[in-house]
């Protein structure tokens, strides 16, 4: 684990794995294509998303400066038909099975694991992160071993798939025939309609009889969980309340990659109808912030907040959801 989090910088997300790169697994070069066959590949229900004009960005300015969400503006997008859920560690075997695609953390051997959710043996930590000590380097950890070669998916078909990178994501959009969301999408999608709130639900982060809505951390970061909302790390995609949209957790429980290059001036410089981010960059957009956020260091589990990584990293905390690639 090389560098410092591109984007992030509040230990939400783990150093990048630094300038290499491999090349996407093993799954040959497809060009996606709307077949039956792609769309009975891929079984996640969807929820339809109308053409409409939104305001992006941060109007509280409660987001990090660096991050460039506090650029507000007028984004107008068409129709598009969005996962309701993250791919689930059930949809990501099925692409597995049928294509044998690895990984990048099953290539690079390593993957980033936070440090309470550890299950491995001690030969098997090979660094923690400056800084940010709670993500350790783990031999083994891939989207199969979350915790480590000592753990399994016993239990987590329907918990969202993660130490996937961004690559690993557009390799599962190939074989389905999907494409990631781009940034403006995802925030279209995760608002629900209700635009100019904090949450997918309102402002509020407790509901008005003080239940969590969502999966993030409660207690002190990074040393106790409370498990108050009733994870330590991932919940079920299901859990919880949809937004107006039909979305599952489009904040908390995992981040989610997007097609979009980072750039904390994007939204001052990019198109304002279906915007497709910067044309390069560095490091790709993750969007909803994850089970590890918490505010007395991380905010990012709002609908406008930003956040991101370089294409080949993988953690524990991050995942993806996929759009078609015409509005049905």
């Amino acid at each position: 684990m090389q560098g410092d989090g591109e984007g992030c910088g509040c230990g939400c997300q783990p150093p990048s794995r630094g300038p290499q790169s491999v090349q996407l697994g093993t799954l040959p070069p497809v060009e996606p294509v709307e077949t039956p066959e792609a769309h009975a590949a891929h079984r996640i229900e969807q929820s339809a998303v109308p053409a409409q004009t939104f305001q992006m960005g941060d109007p509280f300015r409660d987001g990090k400066p660096g991050d460039g969400e506090h650029f507000l503006h007028d984004v107008t997008l068409d129709a598009f038909a969005i996962d309701a859920t993250s791919v689930t560690n059930a949809d990501f075997a099925a692409f597995v099975d049928a294509t044998g695609y690895r990984t990048e953390a099953e290539t690079f051997e390593f993957s980033a694991v936070f440090h309470l959710a550890l299950a491995a043996p001690r030969n098997d930590l090979l660094s923690q992160a400056p800084g940010t000590p709670w993500w350790i380097g783990v031999r083994g950890a891939d989207w199969r071993h979350p915790g480590g070669s000592l753990s399994d998916l016993d239990g987590l078909a329907e918990h969202p798939v993660v130490h996937v990178s961004w690559n690993d994501a557009m390799a599962y959009c190939q074989w389905a025939g999907r494409r990631l969301p781009t940034e403006a999408e995802w925030e279209c999608a995760a608002r629900g309609g209700a635009h100019g709130q904090r949450f997918p639900w309102g402002d509020e982060l407790m509901s008005p009889l003080g239940h969590w809505q969502c999966n993030i951390w409660q207690g002190d970061f990074p040393r106790s969980n409370t498990l108050a909302d009733g994870w330590l790390t991932t919940a079920p995609v299901r859990s919880f309340s949809p937004n107006r949209y039909g979305l599952w957790q489009a904040v908390g429980n995992v981040w989610e990659w997007c097609s979009d290059w980072f750039d904390p001036r994007a939204y001052l410089t990019g198109d304002n109808t279906n915007p497709q981010g910067p044309a390069r960059g560095g490091a790709r957009v993750l969007r909803g912030g994850s089970f590890l956020c918490h505010d007395s260091y991380c905010n990012r589990y709002r609908s406008a907040a930003r956040s991101s990584n370089t294409a080949d990293s993988s953690m524990s905390n991050a995942g993806f959801r996929t759009v078609a690639l015409t509005a049905s």
